[in-house]
């Protein structure tokens, strides 16, 4: 199927509220990853959501280039291409995008959009992520409510996050405290200055303790039941039950209980990243202990040619990251629920 369009996108994640699922979004940072996450959806027979962080986008580029625009538009590009040989819907989102990194990833690549859609083309994200959390909520929804309008422009989704997601990721690090959970103030104020659909529709990174990086289960003390002081407070408010559609960020080490607790009240995304990151290197690692002396040469001989090919042990990276995204899409729910 080719790559979601905008229709086929929003009907993915009213479909996942409405049937109490979510969708695995997994950060890609080359067309081995890309790759890996497709064929994962694909052998789970679930939709999903492939995205790329700024730091993602940066390597993409080339490690001498170094431009994230450029980076994120050729995944896209490529992923238009490869994704149509695979049985499932794939949206195209970017990650974290903080106030300093607006201007040089997500408003070019809204203008692309933009220019795409005028032209009469799909636009070539299906989604991007305004991270306002390091800066005070009034000025995160003030940029919010600016990046909406321009999104919807470009018929695109816009996702935001109120609160704090701890720990670090692409060289963004918060503390852990107080601040990783969301309060139904904050969340008022959310609806207040970008509605609740009606300027354009977004999706809300929601914060219940989640904290970035590797943690064991039970390091990290997740309240998803957080999530639900904030539906009900809007939702009263506004006459709409479960009024957003929320993310799911730092889920790495969580059980499967906080996860699905979570998803009952009005997850459709979890992001995957740390987690499918080990999965891609492992079974490298174990190549390269396995196969020593083939990928090296060692004491003057020749290696083993077979071994040391990228191919070797790259299907074996792919395999694993595979294998755990099939696992992410069994725990939200989404396997074996692909659209028609």
């Amino acid at each position: 199927m080719p790559i979601a369009t905008p229709e086929v996108y929003a009907e993915m994640l009213d479909r996942a509220k409405r049937d109490g699922f979510a969708f695995p979004a997994i950060n890609v940072t080359s067309s081995q990853t890309l790759n890996a996450a497709l064929r994962g959806f694909a052998e789970a027979e679930s939709d999903g959501i492939v995205q790329v962080s700024t730091g993602g986008a940066d390597y993409l580029s080339g490690s001498t280039v170094k431009d994230m625009v450029t980076g994120a538009t050729a995944l896209a590009e490529y992923a238009r291409v490869v994704a149509a040989k695979y049985p499932v819907n794939i949206a195209l989102h970017t990650d974290h995008c903080p106030k300093d990194k607006l201007d040089g990833f997500m408003r070019p690549l809204v203008k692309i959009s933009q220019e795409r859609v005028a032209r009469g083309e799909e636009p070539l994200f299906q989604s991007h992520m305004w991270d306002g959390s390091a800066v005070e909520l009034h000025e995160n929804l003030r940029i919010a409510a600016d990046l909406l309008e321009e999104c919807a422009k470009a018929r695109i989704i816009m996702e935001m996050e109120i609160g704090v997601v701890g720990g670090e990721e692409d060289g963004v690090a918060n503390e852990i405290n107080e601040k990783l959970y969301t309060t139904p103030g904050d969340a008022l104020a959310t609806a207040e200055a970008v509605g609740v659909g009606e300027k354009g529709r977004y999706i809300l990174a929601a914060t219940f303790g989640n904290v970035h990086g590797v943690y064991k289960p039970g390091s990290v003390r997740l309240r998803p039941e957080v999530l639900k002081e904030i539906q009900d407070a809007v939702g009263a408010k506004y006459g709409k039950d479960k009024p957003f559609d929320l993310v799911f960020h730092g889920g790495s080490g969580s059980t499967l209980e906080e996860i699905r607790e979570a998803v009952s009240y009005g997850v459709v995304k979890m992001n995957v990243d740390t987690d499918t990151q080990y999965a891609f290197t492992r079974p490298v690692a174990e190549h390269m202990f396995r196969n020593y002396d083939g990928v090296l040469k060692v004491d003057g001989e020749v290696g083993n040619k077979k071994q040391y090919d990228p191919r070797a042990w790259g299907k074996a990276a792919e395999a694993g990251m595979a294998a755990r995204i099939v696992e992410a899409a069994e725990n939200l729910q989404s396997a074996g629920k692909k659209l028609k």
